[in-house]
């Protein structure tokens, strides 16, 4: 939803797109119907420009139904709480971040801000904000976040064999298992190489299987 929607944001009028901030985000409704919202956090709340929705063939078209303004306010501002604790960590002109949230059950938010892939075909790692935000979406409850000194790349073409280098962590971290999942069609081979083991996938079929190896030996499939 999240791409084809982006495709679409581009082709609208010049002067609603100047009036879109980083609050964006995709939801599915309780029938199931993929929704995607584009505006900006104010003052008063979020300003939706753009509504999408997305019927089962995939088409996209503008809605102009009205959104619960609780529910986009709480989700756009977890996620600008969230992206200027991020903001405040990578320096101007960083790769590009995407923005993932979800709503728990005791209403705090969780949001994950990973690495988008580059527009110059680059797949980044070595960077992941991991936060909770209370109800209100306004304050930072917890941190988990982990970086590296520098993010890294690497060129989606030629597909070959490439190794992300986290031997400074035991296990892999969330964001290097989303890397692998996310690009594991571009590259012919994506290893995690943690402190004390190696992880990847291994594709058979249609399937695919997690694959970690101790590095004293033992290997486990999962």
């Amino acid at each position: 939803m999240a791409w084809k929607t982006t495709d679409v944001v581009v082709q609208q009028d010049k002067k609603d797109l100047e009036r879109l901030g980083a609050e964006w985000f995709a939801f599915k409704d309780k029938a199931n119907v993929w929704h995607a919202v584009y505006g900006k956090l104010g003052d008063k709340g979020y300003d939706v420009v753009f509504h999408f929705v997305m019927d089962g063939a995939e088409k996209i078209t503008r809605s102009d139904a009205k959104i619960d303004q609780a529910f986009l306010d709480g989700h756009a501002r977890a996620l600008a709480t969230c992206r200027s604790k991020l903001m405040a960590i990578i320096p101007a002109g960083s790769p590009r971040f995407n923005q993932y949230i979800r709503q728990n059950a005791d209403k705090t938010y969780s949001v994950w801000l990973l690495p988008a892939f580059q527009t110059n075909g680059v797949a980044v790692y070595g960077g992941e904000g991991i936060y909770t935000v209370d109800a209100a979406g306004t304050k930072l409850l917890k941190d988990e976040s982990y970086f590296q000194p520098d993010l890294h790349g690497f060129l989606a073409q030629p597909p070959r064999e490439i190794w992300l280098n986290y031997r400074e962590l035991k296990k892999p971290s969330l964001g290097a298992i989303f890397f692998v999942w996310y690009y594991k069609a571009y590259f012919t081979k994506i290893f995690i190489d943690n402190e004390k083991s190696i992880s990847t996938v291994i594709k058979d079929g249609p399937e695919y299987t997690w694959v970690h190896v101790e590095k004293k030996g033992e290997t486990k499939a999962h």
